[in-house]
């Protein structure tokens, strides 16, 4: 070995003494355990500099009402412990607004439904947010990840109020708002990869990542970017001759697929469009429908692609002013000026492609600017009508069929017309499992259950009786259910009665709208049940809704509030405090849209 010197080594000349006087006498093996040992020395020393610098606590607040802002969070949780870092995920609902003046860095994942609404997990930490309790946050760096859906007028606007809201209370953006369409994936990893390389670069250099620990493979391989082919084994209308209503019940085999569920849970399910309005857009602009025609790098007939994979009945603002460069007409152009917003807004309302094409020619438009200018079909989701612990292997939905006249024409729901009039037995239809962990029946199965289901509301509580006669449930259960004609309209009727009969349904409220001469709905029959139904709650009963969200959802909440404020002796905040406290125990849930 060369002998150590000033100019080939980083040691000055006392030192290169010292070591060449040393070197020389120790044996191969002292030589190797010096140089372990200073390695290790150096290991150490470095990981405790890293582990000052990765110490530092990451908050993770979610608001969610179907469970997709929830699993993002959990994921970003995830991939920030894998780079180190001591992650908090949490529900808005477990936490406590106060802790806010404890945190440093929060990133917020929060999705928005119906009219620009938080999620009801959301909505007591939003109000802390905008009253005048809210604290001055000038210690907090945040983030913030929207979800949403473009073809709603108030896209993200959850997420965009607490993007201002933390701004304004004095919040530091540690990376921009990123705003999520349906198809989220793509825009919640770029999110994520901002987030983390802001965190490294403001903590004064990158973090190591540290091996991941192993994780349990999913049961199945199918999901919504690979979805299960599932053949069709009933489809059968369960409204009677007569009724105003089609209400499918529809049967599906999962045999092979590993997909597994509980109660609660969601069928996602890719419809395809109807061939008439398909057809009816190739007819006005003249198109050959098997003109080849490039989606996502693969070449389909124009035709086939309108059928299967783009949406075509449902108009956004992007889409409008995508297609007003290919258009000369003069009154289209100011449609989509600022001046116009409202009119613009009236005039997507219950319009599709179609009459866009129709109402503002003439079109310099080729088929693949067409196809480019649509965004992809998008799943319909379904709230799932049967337990595995009953039907092994098979999932079971329940689909209104959706027709209405508008602007002249008969408008159809994509996927409930399609389940209705073109899917028969043994054929396939793409499906998956979409969980929802806010919609569960609870883990003890002594506790009571109240279930306000009506319409095709009532599918999970289908779902949720047969779960607790699988495994004995002892609690208690009450369903609310309603419709237009009892004679036509009960839907499941044979299988209430029967689960009446055996115990494993305690009580059945029904109201039906029309077989009356004023309209009674479920909310009058719980006004009617309101000292029972305040002693269900007080005694400890979960209480669900599932159904429509503007009117029934609406009406249901506000017949609670006055239940508990009647029965229970309150004024109304002391009832709206007691609602609270339900949902944060999760005795309050509800599968709404």
């Amino acid at each position: 070995m060369l002998p150590f010197q000033v100019t080939n080594s980083p040691f000055n000349e006392q030192q290169v003494d010292l070591l060449n006087r040393l070197w020389p006498t120790l044996t191969p093996a002292q030589k190797l355990w010096l140089s372990g040992y200073l390695a290790a020395t150096e290991f150490a020393s470095t990981a405790v500099q890293q582990e000052a610098h990765v110490s530092k606590e990451i908050t993770i607040l979610y608001g969610s009402q179907t469970g997709n802002a929830q699993k993002l969070a959990e994921k970003t949780g995830e991939v920030l412990k894998s780079h180190g870092f001591h992650v908090h995920v949490l529900s808005m609902l477990d936490f406590k607004p106060n802790d806010l003046k404890k945190i440093d860095t929060l990133l917020v994942v929060v999705s928005t439904y119906g009219e620009g609404e938080p999620p009801d997990n959301a909505l007591s930490f939003y109000e802390f947010l905008h009253s005048k309790r809210a604290p001055k946050l000038n210690h907090l760096r945040f983030s913030v990840l929207a979800l949403g859906d473009t073809s709603y007028e108030h896209f993200c606007k959850t997420g965009k109020d607490f993007d201002q809201r933390l701004k304004e209370l004095g919040g530091e953006r540690l990376y921009e708002r990123v705003d999520c369409d349906v198809d989220y994936e793509e825009a919640a990893a770029k999110w994520l990869d901002g987030v983390l390389s802001e965190l490294n670069k403001q903590g004064g250099g990158s973090v190591t990542v540290l091996p991941q620990q192993s994780q349990v493979k999913p049961v199945s391989n199918y999901s919504r970017k690979h979805p299960f082919q599932a053949e069709v084994l009933e489809n059968i209308n369960l409204n009677g001759r007569g009724s105003n209503k089609e209400t499918r019940h529809i049967e599906l085999s999962l045999e092979g697929s590993g997909l597994v569920f509980e109660p609660g849970d969601a069928l996602g399910v890719f419809p395809k469009n109807d061939p008439e309005l398909v057809d009816l857009i190739i007819q006005e602009m003249k198109w050959n429908p098997d003109t080849p025609v490039s989606v996502e790098g693969k070449e389909e007939p124009l035709r086939e692609v309108l059928l299967s994979r783009l949406e075509i009945t449902v108009l956004t603002e992007q889409l409008l002013q995508t297609l007003a460069s290919f258009s000369r007409n003069q009154a289209f152009h100011v449609l989509l000026s600022a001046e116009q917003e409202v009119k613009r807004k009236e005039y997507m309302k219950g319009r599709d492609v179609l009459d866009v094409l129709r109402d503002f020619g003439p079109w310099d438009m080729s088929p693949d600017q067409f196809v480019s200018s649509l965004r992809k079909l998008q799943p319909r989701f379904y709230s799932i009508a049967s337990s595995l612990a009953a039907y092994p292997e098979e999932v079971h939905i329940t689909v209104g069929a959706v027709r209405y006249e508008a602007h002249g024409r008969l408008r159809k729901g994509v996927c409930s017309t399609f389940c209705a009039e073109r899917l028969h037995i043994g054929d396939k239809l793409p499906v998956f499992i979409h969980h929802n962990p806010n919609f569960k029946l609870p883990k003890d199965a002594n506790t009571p259950i109240i279930m306000i289901g009506p319409g095709t509301g009532v599918a999970p509580f289908r779902s949720f009786l047969q779960e607790r006669e699988a495994i004995g449930a002892k609690g208690k259960s009450w369903l609310f259910f309603g419709d237009q004609h009892f004679v036509t309209d009960f839907l499941y009727q044979t299988e209430w009665q029967a689960w009446l009969k055996n115990g494993v349904l305690t009580k059945m409220d029904v109201a039906f709208s029309r077989d009356t001469d004023q309209k009674v709905y479920v909310q009058h029959r719980m006004l009617e049940r309101s000292k029972e139904l305040f002693r269900w709650l007080e005694d400890g009963a979960v209480v669900y809704v599932c159904g429509d969200k503007q009117h029934m959802a609406r009406d249901v909440h506000q017949t609670l509030i006055h239940v508990i404020e009647k029965e229970g002796n309150m004024t109304s905040e002391q009832a709206e405090a007691y609602i609270a406290e339900m949902q944060k125990q999760k005795r309050y849930q509800r599968d709404v849209y």
